[in-house]
């Protein structure tokens, strides 16, 4: 019996299965509407707060074997000045690393988990939300259509196909549908989620800021890339570059990755599509040959990282319109409640669209054991996560901590000699650290340890 259903089977939905069930829950389904989870997509960073939420499930050492502790992240000036260069993770006095992970990694080690703690059957693949009524008790029923044909799948966690917003159900969904009506519903299922649809009929598509954002991952030799992760350009484009791998998968004794072989090597550039000849808001994850765009970061260098020999090694890349969503008033209706993308999709600043996704799911599964009564644990849920997510939603519109670029372009557009002259270190700090702050990534906010362990008498 469906006690808790999960709409996503993404990084959000797959963490929450994961916690509900360390806090002692059953009665667990994910609804995921790809055929199968697939490593697809390209590198995410996760901070050291929701990487302290992956070690108290007991995944961090599963983790460390497919990523690279990030240890340094720097900002450049498009000219290629260094703007400023700050220790991550343990470097920077925190008691978990920050981890760099491809993105099918990460959800691989989620849904092994998943399958070897909850059972084979707990993930139901091929099954997506079609439709979500709220009843006069507070439960959902849920319409949940099943997937035929041959249809091209869809990223794990998002809802429809790629570039198809709305809740109704795709023709690939034909075989048949059920109605389920569980004691909880959780709509994990992405920018597009089709439980947000649901409870928002006349929100529309998700706003787009002009940007056209391009992703791929290349395989470098890696002495060509260096181990830290870098952010350049100006007020007009981005390039967002770091390793995910050690060389050849092999790792030095101290940790820090060896200097021969190759290493996988994530890429995100940004630019307006106004700058970009025959451009329009494109499809959702279309893909598009490197040409497209790689002569627009001819010359683009960082202290020997050549942005142009990293783009001219990958295999494909992919091109997607940067959207968000607008913060709702209101995530959680009856027991029916949001998380991740589908609460607070926010621009992919600041490393946190994922790592809040975790931090969500924990957040969720805390309140429930804690509230006996299945409404009252999502409003509380939601009174501690919405506020904060609201406004780093904002704050990703502000550019949050990559606004450096932009000030530094701002005040010394050729570029500088000593950027102390330019942006003093108070105010690089200053940036640097009212970031962290709102998302509570700050070593204070994290070293205090997890908010949402649960002692052994609280476990459901």
């Amino acid at each position: 019996m469906t006690r808790i259903l999960i709409a996503g089977g993404g990084i959000a939905g797959l963490t929450a299965a994961l916690s509900l069930h360390a806090a002692g829950f059953d009665g667990i389904t994910v609804a995921e509407a790809a055929r199968e989870i697939q490593p697809l997509g390209a590198g995410l960073n996760i901070m050291p707060n929701a990487v302290r939420e992956l070690d108290a499930l007991g995944l961090l050492g599963r983790l460390d074997a497919c990523a690279v502790r990030t240890r340094e992240l720097r900002y450049y000036h498009r000219a290629g000045g260094l703007i400023s260069r700050e220790p991550r993770g343990l470097g920077a006095g925190y008691r978990w690393p920050q981890l760099s992970i491809h993105r099918g990694e990460l959800q691989r080690v989620l849904a092994d988990a998943v399958r070897e703690r909850l059972g084979p059957d707990a993930v139901r693949s091929g099954v997506r939300v079609g439709g979500v009524e709220t009843l006069p008790d507070g439960r959902a029923r849920v319409l949940l259509a099943h997937r035929g044909g041959t249809g091209e799948d869809v990223p794990p966690g998002s809802a429809g196909s790629p570039g198809s917003p709305d809740s109704s159900v795709s023709s690939d969904f034909s075989d048949f549908s059920e109605t389920v009506e569980p004691e909880v519903l959780i709509g994990a299922d992405g920018i597009r989620s089709a439980v947000r649809a649901a409870l928002n009929p006349a929100e529309g598509e998700p706003p787009w800021n002009g940007l056209l954002v391009w992703r791929g991952v290349s395989r470098v030799p890696a002495d060509r890339v260096h181990t830290f992760m870098f952010i350049a350009g100006d007020d007009r484009q981005k390039a967002v570059v770091y390793p995910m791998t050690h060389p050849d998968g092999a790792e030095d004794a101290d940790g820090s990755g060896g200097a021969e072989g190759y290493v996988l090597v994530n890429w995100a550039l940004a630019m307006p599509a106004a700058d970009i000849a025959d451009a329009g808001r494109g499809d959702w994850n279309r893909p598009v040959p490197v040409a497209k765009f790689a002569h627009h970061y001819a010359g683009w260098e960082f202290d020997g990282v050549a942005v142009p020999e990293i783009l001219a090694a990958a295999e494909r890349a992919f091109e997607y319109p940067m959207v968000d969503r607008e913060p709702l008033d209101r995530w959680t209706y009856g027991r029916t409640t949001l998380i991740g993308d589908a609460a607070h999709a926010m621009y992919p600043i600041g490393s946190n669209g994922a790592t809040q996704s975790i931090v969500d799911a924990r957040a969720l599964a805390h309140a429930m054991a804690t509230h006996p009564d299945r409404a009252e644990a999502l409003r509380a849920y939601e009174a501690e996560r919405r506020p904060a997510m609201t406004e780093l939603q904002r704050a990703n519109r502000r550019q949050g901590p990559e606004v450096v670029i932009g000030l530094a372009h701002a005040r010394a557009p050729q570029g500088f000699t000593d950027i102390a002259e330019v942006i003093p270190p108070s105010e690089l700090a200053r940036i640097a650290s009212r970031y962290a702050e709102t998302g509570a990534f700050d070593p204070a906010s994290v070293n205090a340890g997890s908010p949402y362990e649960l002692p052994e008498t609280t476990r459901r």
